[in-house]
C-alpha cells in the first residue's frame, strides 16, 4: 500500500512538474522554480569530505550523498539487493572499487537528468545496464516490484540525507522516468 501511494505521489509531481516547465515558455519573466539540480544545491563550491583539500559542486555532492546512502540502503534489502550480488562480494571483501564506479555512474546520470551543466553520463544506456546479458554486473532482469522497491530505498537514502520531501518528490519523478529500459521482465 505504501509503494503505491508513493508511486502515485511521484507521478503527481512528476505531472505538475511537467506542466510548470511547459508553462509559460513564451513569457518574457524568468521561471519562477529552479532545476532540480539547482534545488539541491547548484554550482556553489564547497569542499569535498570525501576528497581533502578538493571542491565540489553542491549539487553533485548532495546527489553522491543520497546516491551512497541508497546503495547502501538497497545492500540490506533483501528484496532487491541480490541483483547487485557481484558488488555485494567485492565490498564484502574489501575492495570498494565497484562501489564507487557505481556511485560515480549514479551521481553523474542523476546530476545531468536533474539539470547540471558541467557533467555528462557516459554509463551504458539504461537498458544495457539492467540487462544481464550486457552487463555481467546484474545479476537478474528487474521487474516493476524490484523497481518500486529500488525506489522505496531511493527515499529512504534521500531521509537519510535530510532532503525534503518535495526534493525527494522530484527525485523520484526524475527516477520514474526510466522505469521503461530498467524493467525487462
Amino acid at each position: 500500500m505504501k509503494r503505491t501511494a508513493f508511486v502515485t505521489l511521484m507521478l503527481g509531481g512528476l505531472i505538475v512538474l511537467s506542466t510548470t516547465q511547459s508553462c509559460h515558455k513564451n513569457d518574457s519573466t524568468p521561471p519562477a522554480t529552479l532545476t532540480l539540480y539547482d534545488s539541491l544545491g547548484g554550482t556553489t563550491m564547497v569542499a569535498d569530505p570525501a576528497n581533502a583539500g578538493a571542491m565540489i559542486e553542491k549539487g553533485r555532492l548532495g546527489i553522491r550523498s543520497v546516491v551512497d546512502s541508497t546503495i547502501f540502503v538497497i545492500a540490506g534489502d533483501a528484496a532487491i539487493n541480490g541483483h547487485f550480488s557481484v558488488l555485494l562480494s567485492e565490498v564484502g571483501m574489501g575492495n570498494l572499487s565497484g562501489f564507487q564506479a557505481l556511485s560515480k555512474k549514479l551521481t553523474d546520470f542523476f546530476a545531468v537528468a536533474t539539470g547540471a551543466k558541467n557533467y555528462s553520463y557516459t554509463g551504458l544506456s539504461m537498458t544495457a545496464a539492467h540487462d544481464p546479458a550486457q552487463n555481467s554486473r546484474m545479476k537478474n532482469k528487474a521487474s516493476n516490484a524490484d523497481f518500486d522497491a529500488f525506489l522505496a530505498d531511493l527515499v529512504k537514502g534521500a531521509q537519510k540525507n535530510n532532503l525534503p520531501d518535495y526534493l525527494i518528490t522530484r527525485v523520484g519523478a526524475v527516477t520514474n522516468t526510466v522505469r521503461t529500459p530498467v524493467v525487462q521482465m
